[in-house]
Formats: C-alpha cells, sequence, structure tokens
C-alpha cells in the first residue's frame, strides 16, 4: 500500500518506523523520556514497562543512562537511544539510516550485531542504508548499490561481496597483493559494467 503523502504517525501506526541520520535524539529530555516518546502513536499504555525492559535488555548501556538528559551521552549511546525509541513503537520495518556515521569501530559492530538480533529475534524487517558497505555487507541478506540515485545493481549480499568490482570501487579491495594507483582508480568508471 503506497505511503506518499500519509501523515506520519499514521505510517508510524502502520508499523514504519524511521532512524534517521545524525540519531536526532531530543537532548533535553532523559534517555527513559526518549524511549517513551517512541510509543507516541500507541493508544495502550500498559505494555510501556514491557517495551521498555525489551530496549533495555537489548541496550544495556541505556539501562544505567535512563534517568540522564540524552544530550549528555555518547554518541554511540545516543544511537542505541534512536533505535530504542524507534523500537517502542512496534515496527514491522525499520528504516535505518547511516548508523555507523561518526561511531567507533567497535561501537559500529556492537550496533549492527544488535540490530541483527533485532531482525532475528523480534521479527523487524531492517531497510538499512549505509555507506560502510563492508560492514553492512557482513550483517545484510540482500544488497543494493546506489549511484547519483539509482539501483544498478543488486542481489544476496554473498554475491554482492563476492562481486570484483564491487571489491574494488566500495570495498577497498584489489587483486592479492596488487596496489591500484589513484590514476587506476579515478578512471573506475568507465569499467562499471552497470553504468553501460
Amino acid at each position: 500500500m503506497p505511503i506518499h503523502r500519509r501523515n506520519p504517525s499514521e505510517i508510524v501506526r502502520r508499523g514504519i518506523v524511521q532512524v534517521m541520520e545524525g540519531r536526532h535524539v531530543f537532548e533535553h529530555l532523559t534517555v527513559e523520556e526518549n524511549l517513551l516518546t517512541g510509543g507516541y502513536t500507541r493508544r495502550n499504555g500498559d505494555s510501556f514497562k514491557q517495551d521498555l525492559d525489551l530496549v533495555y535488555t537489548y541496550f544495556p548501556r541505556l539501562t544505567q543512562r535512563r534517568g540522564t538528559r540524552a544530550g549528555y551521552i555518547s554518541g554511540g549511546e545516543q544511537q542505541m537511544l534512536a533505535i530504542g525509541r524507534a523500537l517502542m513503537a512496534h515496527p514491522g520495518l525499520m528504516l535505518l539510516d547511516e548508523p555507523s556515521m561518526g561511531l567507533a569501530p567497535m561501537l559500529v559492530a556492537e550496533i549492527f550485531e544488535i540490530v541483527s538480533r533485532l531482525n532475528r529475534e523480534e521479527q523487524v524487517a531492517v531497510l538499512l542504508a549505509e555507506q560502510n558497505a563492508t560492514v553492512a555487507l557482513r550483517y545484510a541478506q540482500h544488497g543494493y548499490v546506489m549511484e547519483t540515485g539509482r539501483i544498478v545493481l543488486d542481489g544476496d549480499a554473498r554475491t554482492i561481496s563476492e562481486n570484483e568490482d564491487i571489491k574494488e570501487f566500495y570495498l577497498g579491495l584489489t587483486g592479492v597483493g596488487q596496489r591500484k594507483s589513484y590514476r587506476d582508480v579515478k578512471h573506475y568508471r568507465r569499467r562499471k559494467r552497470w553504468l553501460s
């Protein structure tokens, strides 16, 4: 069913939630108050405690910070908070935009592992937009390669990961022992099969 021109609260009630790039937490509210805002479209307040417990189970760091204003927690904790807030809406589909942006590699791995668990254990479908192709393909089941706003290649994550052009252009990998010069790399567009 098309969702364009729908009221955002109606889209959320239909089970589609977006976690925007840059986290966008309510800095003046506490961690727990931020989480509670995630359930604003829900009519039944009885399960909020149960839902908070679920979020705190997946993101135990937030349990310790529940009374802290969101503006004073780390970037990684803010990303966890943004995902937890989305989870409070009981999404069937979570649109996740650049969750690795500005985070240390260890935090990125932790967040991606949690998102992967949410997909498996809570049956939340995830549509991820991510420039860190290496990490994204490690956790994805299916992938799409976009060039200037259009999809130029798609397939299961393993097939895309093994594509030689993808390895070179997006994963920074070349043949064993080979190093590419900048001159070779800057002319890569000529060799992209999907652009011809």
